[in-house]
């Protein structure tokens, strides 16, 4: 494993990217999180795109994973403590997005949101839109893909993103580099 990682260091493509710091690599989790809700954000305002359930679930993961990413920054000691909390909110988002993936695929298979009893991930939701509906209400349908870019929908870009960052989060826990400590 060290060999690989060796390699890493060494390659032309990351050139000194793998050698930053664990403080650099969560702030830029933190900041490239924070930019993906923005952007989201922005994009749901200028295509008056309905959000889901689902996607105010992510939405809200989003949040949770840039906030614990800056205990990374502020605490980079911890690296594998806050590389595990992080994942633990990306592999959640990741379920999530994947299970929304798959109702926009089979439509005609997957209970649609809000037809049934509101389930946790419903009712959380709803407590959130009470509370700041500028950010967390929900009023669209899951299964529908009002937008989509490469052919692509929004919950499979969220999905690609939990992944890459599922991903980072992995390297970052199972690097034993001391560059990577502080």
């Amino acid at each position: 494993m060290q060999q690989q990682l060796s390699g890493i260091r060494r390659s032309p493509v990351l050139g000194g990217l793998a050698e930053a710091p664990a403080r650099a690599w969560f702030a830029a989790l933190s900041l490239g999180v924070f930019g993906l809700m923005l952007g989201g954000m922005t994009l749901q305002h200028l295509v008056r795109i309905a959000p889901c359930p689902l996607c105010i679930a992510q939405r809200f993961l989003y949040f949770l994973l840039a906030f614990i990413a800056l205990g990374g920054v502020a605490w980079p000691a911890w690296v594998r403590f806050w590389s595990l909390l992080t994942g633990g909110v990306a592999f959640f988002g990741w379920c999530i997005a994947a299970y929304q993936t798959w109702m926009q695929a089979f439509p005609h298979l997957a209970p649609e949101c809000s037809y049934t009893d509101p389930n946790l991930i419903e009712r959380m939701v709803d407590w959130l839109g009470m509370q700041w509906p500028s950010l967390f209400l929900a009023t669209g349908f899951c299964g529908s893909r009002d937008w989509e870019f490469v052919g692509l929908s929004l919950a499979n870009w969220s999905l690609l993103a939990f992944t890459l960052i599922l991903t980072l989060l992995a390297w970052l826990f199972f690097s034993r580099r001391p560059s990577l400590r502080a």
